[in-house]
């Protein structure tokens, strides 16, 4: 095969920004790029660049913004509002236009641009981060870091064998009280852990309804925004937003808010699954048009302890409960923490008995550390200078993830799975190992 350069690639003949055709197949082998070296020094300007300019996306822009020596220099959407949106934050905090793209593959090709912001629909993950890897350029992308295992590997490896920082947006590992209450757990004042539990309970979110597909809006460029995802009529409710309840996007609160609470949990405990099971379905919003579980609960099987996981869409929250949260149940207490804080409860004296084991003291509520977002893209972009891995480090939330992942395989298969850590496949069942991988529509290519 003739090697072509880059620019040769991104050029007219491979595609036209009108129709953005799909990559040609064959991304990886076709173009022989070797990484660059290039470090951003102290007192260095760095420059970056923001794929995909939704809700998170305008987030994360504004919080690395806010740090005077970044520099934002492209942004690319498929949604010209979006785009327009996305440029207009940078010259409100630059007095600077960027340029504005449609095609993400533009910003790829740069050179002047150090590290990319990767904030699009969860199926969009893997290839942007994979490509500014192979050129050279660090990058920030949202979480789950991967629609499917398979795709999380790929993008480790990318990072790895170009030596780049990639950050996950698993903003508590940046969290003061989130990194107290794991050092707590991991002092064994707890004891013995046997049992955790990680929930989410999202009552502010209703019904989807079930519109007619209809034909995409001219703002949108439909035919991208599926990019490797199967071919499906536009509908209103599975784009922007709503990507989430579509398993051709991404895995439902499980992966979406899962990638969080569980991450805590393997912050905490540093161990790897063996298995899972998990029962749910539609049975909140039944005729509703989204395909992931609204109401599910997951068992993860570790080698030490069990976690159980739970979500409900649409649901009744107590004034004892809390949105988001994790358990540590331990043997001389309990301990709580959610986005709010932290705390220990233990047994009172009332229910002390004979041979009873001792329990430790009670621990009050530990409030919250404030705007650990933003440190967390502080965290990215020092590790930019020092060449450090980041405290979310791509390996981290790879790892994290797989987690939700095999619950969500377990739920569709309505049957227990079982995991190998270290083949990272799971275990005689073949319709099982299906899911792990990733099923690109052609003529897209996941590079391995």
């Amino acid at each position: 095969m003739k090697k072509v350069t880059r620019r040769e690639f991104l050029g007219k003949s491979a595609y036209t920004l009108a129709g953005t055709t799909a990559l040609i197949a064959g991304f990886e082998s076709a173009v022989n790029v070797k990484a660059a070296s290039r470090k951003v020094s102290p007192g260095d300007k760095i420059h970056i660049a923001l794929i995909g300019s939704g809700g998170m996306g305008k987030a994360n822009l504004s919080d690395f913004l806010r740090i005077p020596e970044v520099e934002c220099l492209a942004v690319a959407d498929v949604d010209e509002k979006h785009l327009a949106e996305g440029v207009k934050i940078v010259e409100e905090n630059r007095s600077k236009k960027p340029e504005a793209y449609k095609d993400f593959r533009k910003i790829i090709d740069r050179q002047d641009i150090d590290a990319i912001i990767v904030a699009t629909p969860d199926h969009w993950h893997a290839l942007p981060t994979i490509y500014a890897c192979q050129s050279g350029k660090d990058v920030y992308v949202e979480k789950p870091l991967a629609t499917t295992i398979e795709e999380g590997r790929a993008m480790v490896n990318a990072a790895h064998k170009f030596n780049r920082i990639v950050q996950v947006g698993t903003q508590q590992r940046s969290a003061a009280h989130f990194q107290d209450a794991v050092s707590f757990v991991r002092s064994g004042k707890l004891g013995k852990l046997r049992m955790l539990r990680s929930w989410t309970y999202l009552d502010w979110k209703g019904r989807l309804g079930h519109p007619p597909d209809e034909k995409p809006p001219v703002h949108i460029d439909y035919d991208f925004w599926l990019g490797p995802a199967p071919k499906r009529p536009y509908n209103p409710m599975r784009v922007h937003h709503n990507f989430r309840w579509f398993w051709d996007y991404s895995g439902g609160l499980m992966t979406d808010w899962g990638a969080h609470m569980v991450d805590v949990v393997m912050w905490a405990m540093q161990e790897d699954p063996k298995g899972a099971m998990a029962i749910g379905g539609k049975y909140g919003f039944p005729d509703d048009i989204r395909e992931t579980p609204d109401t599910q609960q997951s068992i993860v099987e570790f080698k030490s302890f069990s976690l159980l996981w739970e979500h409900m869409i649409g649901c009744g929250i107590g004034p004892w409960q809390r949105e988001h949260g994790v358990e540590f149940h331990g043997e001389n207490g309990i301990l709580v923490v959610d986005r709010g804080g932290w705390e220990v409860h233990s047994e009172t004296d009332s229910f002390k008995q004979p041979n009873r084991i001792n329990r430790m003291q009670s621990v009050p509520r530990q409030g919250s550390s404030r705007d650990y977002h933003f440190t967390h893209v502080k965290n990215f972009l020092d590790c930019m200078k020092s060449r450090k891995k980041p405290v979310a480090d791509v390996e981290i939330g790879h790892k994290s993830v797989i987690a939700c992942h095999l619950a969500n395989i377990a739920v569709r298969l309505q049957r227990y799975v079982l995991w190998d850590a270290d083949k990272e496949k799971i275990i005689g069942d073949p319709e099982g190992q299906k899911l792990v991988k990733s099923h690109y529509r052609k003529p897209w290519v996941l590079p391995t």
